[in-house]
């Protein structure tokens, strides 16, 4: 049986322990009729031409986990951001673990999904803003929506400005072998409300302290993760993801973000860890004076894999974009970004900027980049690039003269590389982790002030 048939029976199973009454039921089974109709991408598809996809669709993946993996929750912990207060939604293999996390309902819902989908009192919101962005072409994105029932739900009501960041934090505990994982957010900003939001993909053997002999030798497991996120009227959101899981792991990410006038919304994207990683970020702007911004650091080794497909749909006037895009790629490792603006007709006085450069520090490493305009306004300000290039020899000269070693004078070039994406990350705590995480990829500490 392939992959595709076997998850198209899993859904009887997976029906039977949902609530046929619950206002998604019907969203479900629409799109895992979808998905049994389209299947699953491969390289043909324009938009999959240079990500073996095949490489982690077995038919060995299951949805439903059978054992629970006994771990020591102490080093839980290590994955938190340090020396601050937040709220913090804790999955540990998609499930959610209510002893490590902090939710609320006082003022603002930040909880799990799964009880905002059977509580008649968000029914009205549900129906409002779930399932209302999502690509209904989007093989990855109808799976999503036909198994999930866990995830983060955040909803900050008008006027308020969150108090501490969210932590989302997906953790694999390595006790399971080819794991399907859908967990699922829906993110919803409403007017003049401001939000910061942290997403994390770890694994136990991430800990320094945990061998990877500890770890299932078998453990390929596959997360299939979307957010839908609404940002509405005079709302401000800074969202970061950080992709730091072993190299057995692999990744789809479909977030979809959904501007109202005078709006802005961030996305900072942090890739240094999972065997095939696919990140489709699309934004919608519904509005006047909107602004959009998305970023990213790419550093990757061995034969891991990281694509990168973005969209910008300007529909109206008077609004602006900036996309920054930055690989690192060493040994055998490849990069792919895809990026897109479309400038509608009646968007006059757009400013789009994408930019896309990337450092090729192994000699069999690769990358693919397409920075692409769609432009059919005629007063507009837009521009594209992308650069693909080595480390300066004569800057590594120059530090090996002044008494640094080779390793760490290419390390602090990389960093260097990197920086001014990071130095626009506003949460201190944040960026003192991301560096860590950066130091130890790139296997030096000089200049990272840890």
């Amino acid at each position: 049986m392939s992959l595709k048939d076997k998850l198209v029976s899993s859904f009887l199973a997976f029906e039977l322990d949902a609530d046929i009454s619950s206002p998604v039921h019907e969203i479900r089974s629409n799109s895992i009729k979808q998905f049994e109709k389209i299947g699953f991408p491969d390289r043909k598809n324009e938009y999959w031409k240079y990500t073996p996809i095949k490489k982690v669709l077995n038919e060995e993946l299951t949805l439903f986990k059978k054992n629970k993996h006994l771990i020591d929750f102490e080093k839980v912990k290590d994955f938190f951001l340090g020396g601050i207060e937040s709220y913090k939604i804790v999955l540990i293999d998609g499930v959610y673990d209510p002893r490590w996390s902090n939710t609320t309902h006082e003022g603002v819902d930040i909880c799990i999904l799964s009880s905002v989908l059977e509580n008649d009192k968000y029914a009205e919101l549900i129906t409002k803003y779930y399932n209302k962005l999502v690509d209904k072409n989007e093989s990855f994105s109808l799976l999503n929506t036909s198994f999930s029932k866990e995830g983060a739900y955040i909803h900050i009501p008008k006027g308020i400005e969150l108090d501490k960041p969210v932590e989302i934090i997906h953790i694999n505990s390595g006790g399971e072998s080819s794991l399907m994982l859908q967990p699922r957010n829906l993110i919803i900003l409403e007017k003049n409300t401001k939000a910061q939001i942290v997403e994390s993909h770890y694994s136990l053997a991430n800990d320094d302290n945990i061998s990877q002999d500890e770890f299932s030798d078998k453990t390929d497991p596959l997360t299939n993760t979307l957010t839908e996120i609404h940002v509405e009227e005079n709302a401000h959101l800074d969202y970061y993801k950080i992709q730091n899981d072993l190299e057995t792991t692999s990744i789809i990410d479909n977030t979809y973000i959904n501007q109202k006038k005078n709006s802005v919304a961030s996305c900072h994207t942090f890739s240094f860890g999972g065997n095939i990683v696919r990140n489709n970020l699309n934004y919608f702007q519904n509005g006047e004076n909107i602004n959009s911004i998305l970023k990213g650091i790419t550093i990757l080794g061995s034969n891991q894999h990281t694509d990168h497909h973005t969209l910008v749909h300007h529909a109206n006037p008077n609004c602006e974009s900036y996309q920054e895009y930055k690989g690192i790629y060493d040994e055998k490792s490849t990069g792919v970004f895809n990026g897109k603006v479309l400038v509608d007709k009646v968007a006059q006085k757009i400013n789009a900027f994408q930019q896309n450069n990337n450092l090729l520090v192994g000699d069999h490493s690769s990358v693919n980049t397409k920075p692409q305009l769609e432009i059919f306004a005629d007063d507009v300000k837009c521009s594209h690039g992308c650069t693909i290039g080595q480390l300066d020899k004569s800057a590594l000269f120059y530090l090996k003269t002044r008494g640094i070693t080779e390793k760490e004078a290419k390390g602090l070039l990389t960093f260097a590389f990197a920086n001014n994406v990071l130095e626009n990350v506003k949460m201190q705590a944040l960026k003192n982790k991301i560096k860590k995480i950066i130091a130890k990829k790139i296997g030096v500490t000089i200049g990272f002030d840890l």
